[in-house]
Parts: structure tokens; C-alpha cells; sequence
């Protein structure tokens, strides 16, 4: 059946104020039931995590939902589930325990299309032990990152392979599982960034290859949290730097300090939130995430073909990037405006959109935008409509019929 958009828009209090959101690349709007979830822990008695009294036992309840929902959302197992504040402190984490391993010689795969977050702390890493750093390149013409190049990147050194399951800038969606296969042949973990594919699709940890993958909940519709999800027995052979009496077991301690309960009741509720975006889907949560994900996909695929058709075709547009698989963002700019501008003359109208590199560093600066002030980001999410986008499109056309020269 087609998807229930009225509904759909329905969960997000927001969306009433009137502004249009093609933000969701830089984080969606929060469902209602998220902000219930969250509120109803912080007017709730909670303890710190203790078995011995009630309050203290709805904190480790707390803690073990929001594992448990990751887990359904993308295949993976409860116990494999790291929780933190943010995809890029719990990417650190990773990499300062495993670059505690490496030796000068060994060798760290990254690419020029990932955020930094799934960057930068591997090439520090890789610094810090002496290790190579090797590049993976994107096509600058089509925003493609060829899986093929990994065969001559990755070898007998190769210790981890880092790449984007979808590109924050330009909504390239590589081949991850072939790039996983080749860097297992050699003998390589992988880490991979979700954090812009998971909100898009359905995602599951094996199919994809990924030893690691790492996601933000405040990118499909919930709060400011992360996780990151491997394989227990990957959590359990390493040895992260830690307070002495905090836990000792997989997965807690790779978890710095309190974590926000309220915060983790609201993770739990998003993932219920995506598990009913189908109404008639049955079968078990992590049944009706894919089924609710897979509607949603197929929405948002037809909003954004809507939206990328008027930016190609518009007279004063550059779009950069045209991937044959992509989520649903692209970025772009118009003649005669900085990126700045452009979002600045488009948000005096209402409408939301990113400017600047928004963290896709080595894109930008292979690119040689960087400088200039990189671009405008436009993302479609599941409450998005094909109205939005002509009204997007409309704002568009009066910007540059008015714009046409630099606002000084």
C-alpha cells in the first residue's frame, strides 16, 4: 500500500512550525514518541545502575532495551552493542584501542568520500603507532568510490579498512560487502560509517560485511546518541583504556562514565518509532524495521527524484556527484551565491538546508571547494513530500532571479 505520508508527519510535533526540513543529513526532527519516552524516564524514579533497590534496576532495564532495539535495527547481537554520546567518540574509541596494536609497517585504508569522523581517528592512529595510511579515491565526476581500487590498496598489512556505507555530502552508497570481502581475504577488520545510510533503509551487520558499524540515533528520528555494533567476540578482543573500577565486561567497557537514561529510553522508542512506519507489517520488531524502513526508502526515493530532477535541470545549478546508488542527499550550488547564501536566503524562506563541507572534509578538498565555501546539502527523510520539493524548487527559482550577484 502506498506509504502514509499524513500519518507519517503526523509523529513529529516539529513539523507544525511551518519550517521545511532538508536537513535530515545533519539530523532529523524528533518523534513524538521519542520525546514521551524521554520524558516519562526523567519524571521516573532512576538510580544509578544497581540491582539492590527498584530505581537502580530501571537504569539497567534502560541500558538493555536501547541494546536490544539496536540490535534489531541493524542484525546485530544485544551483547555487541556499544553505546556513547556520539558516532565520532565512539569511532575515537575504537581507533585508540586498536592503533594500541599496530606496528610501523601496518597499514590503515581510508577514503577521500567518508565524514572525518571516519577518518581522521584512524589516520591519528595510525600516526601515533608508526603505521601507513593508504587512500581509497572517489570518481570526481560521479562521486563513485570503485570497490575495485581495494584490491591493489588493501594487503598482508592492512589492519583496517574505513568506509562510509553512505556519503554525507553527495549520498554515495559504495559496495561496502565487496570492500568488506576484499579486506578480509586479507586479513583486515572493517569499520564501517552508517550513520548516513542506517535512517534510509534496512541495514544488517553481516549482510554488509562489517566488523564495525557505528550509527547516530538523532539521524532516524531520535535523541543526541550513538552506537556502535560488532560482533561480541571482535568487543572481546580488545582492551580499551579504561577506569580501574569500572566494568569489566563486553560491551560496558568500552562505555566512559553515566550514561543518559532518559536518553536511552528515547533510543529504544525511535527504533519502535521505525518499526511501525508500516502499519501492516507483523512478525518480530526487527521484521517490522525492515518492512517500515523499506516503505520509507521507497517514499523518500520518490521525493528525492523529484527534487534532484529540478536541480539538474535548473539553468544556474551545479549538482556534484550523480552515483548510481545513492541515500537520498545531494549537494549543489547555485550561480552568483556562496553556499552560504544560498541557505541563508533559502532559510529567510523557511527552508532548512546545510552549507559548508558538513564534516566530508577530503570530498571538499579533492573537489578544490573547500576553500570556496564547499556547498549546499539537500536530504530527503521519511516526512518529507513531493509538495516540499516543488515549493524548494519555487524558493529556488525567485533566489536566483533575485540573487545573481554576491550579497556583500
Amino acid at each position: 500500500m502506498p506509504f502514509e505520508i499524513a500519518r507519517t508527519r503526523a509523529a513529529y510535533p516539529a513539523l507544525t512550525e511551518g519550517f521545511v526540513h532538508f536537513d535530515g543529513a545533519g539530523g532529523t526532527q524528533t518523534a513524538q514518541p521519542v520525546i514521551e519516552a524521554v520524558s516519562a524516564a526523567m519524571r521516573t524514579a532512576i538510580g544509578n545502575r544497581s540491582s539492590a533497590f527498584v530505581p537502580g534496576r530501571r537504569s539497567l532495564e534502560l541500558v538493555a532495551a536501547a541494546r536490544s532495539a539496536v540490535a534489531d535495527l541493524l542484525g546485530a547481537r544485544p551483547e555487541g552493542v556499544v553505546l556513547g554520546p556520539s558516532a565520532t567518540a565512539l569511532t575515537y574509541t575504537l581507533a585508540r584501542t586498536l592503533g594500541a596494536g599496530w606496528r610501523p609497517g601496518d597499514e590503515v585504508v581510508v577514503s577521500r568520500l567518508d565524514h572525518d569522523a571516519n577518518v581522521r581517528p584512524w589516520v591519528q592512529a595510525a600516526q601515533a603507532a608508526g603505521a601507513t595510511v593508504r587512500w581509497a579515491e572517489f570518481d570526481p565526476a560521479t562521486g563513485e568510490l570503485p570497490a575495485s581500487q581495494y584490491a591493489d590498496l588493501v594487503g598482508a598489512r592492512t589492519r583496517l579498512v574505513a568506509v562510509t556505507a553512505g556519503s554525507n555530502a553527495i549520498g554515495t552508497a559504495p559496495d561496502v560487502a565487496a570492500i568488506a570481502k576484499t579486506a578480509h581475504a586479507a586479513g583486515a577488520l572493517v569499520c564501517v560509517d552508517g550513520v548516513h545510510s542506517v535512517p534510509h533503509g534496512p541495514t544488517d551487520l553481516a549482510s554488509i560485511g562489517a566488523d564495525f558499524l557505528v550509527t547516530s540515533a538523532y539521524k532516524w528520528s531520535g535523541p543526541h546518541l550513538a552506537a556502535m555494533v560488532a560482533d561480541p567476540a571482535h568487543w572481546e578482543a580488545l582492551r580499551p583504556a579504561k577506569l580501574l573500577p569500572s566494568a569489566d565486561a563486553v560491551p560496558d567497557r568500552f562505555e566512559y562514565g553515566t550514561p543518559s537514561f532518559p536518553l536511552l529510553a528515547g533510543v529504544t522508542a525511535a527504533v519502535d518509532h521505525l518499526a511501525g512506519l508500516d502499519p501492516d507489517a507483523t512478525g518480530s520488531r526487527a521484521d517490522r524495521i525492515r518492512a517500515g524502513l523499506t516503505a520509507a526508502q521507497a517514499h523518500e526515493e520518490q521525493v528525492f527524484d523529484r527534487l534532484l530532477a529540478g536541480l539538474t535541470a535548473h539553468p544556474d545549478v551545479t549538482v556534484y556527484g550523480s552515483p548510481a546508488r545513492r541515500c537520498p542527499t545531494v549537494s549543489f550550488r547555485l550561480a552568483g551565491l556562496s553556499p552560504a547564501q544560498t541557505a541563508a536566503a533559502l532559510g529567510a524562506a523557511g527552508f532548512c538546508l546545510s552549507a559548508g563541507d558538513y564534516y566530508a572534509y577530503e570530498y571538499f578538498q579533492a573537489m578544490g571547494l573547500r576553500d570556496s565555501g564547499g556547498a549546499v546539502r539537500a536530504s530527503v527523510y521519511h516526512y518529507n513530500t513531493v509538495d516540499e520539493v516543488d515549493r524548494l524548487l519555487a524558493e529556488l527559482d525567485r533566489v536566483a532571479a533575485g540573487g545573481g550577484r554576491m550579497v556583500r
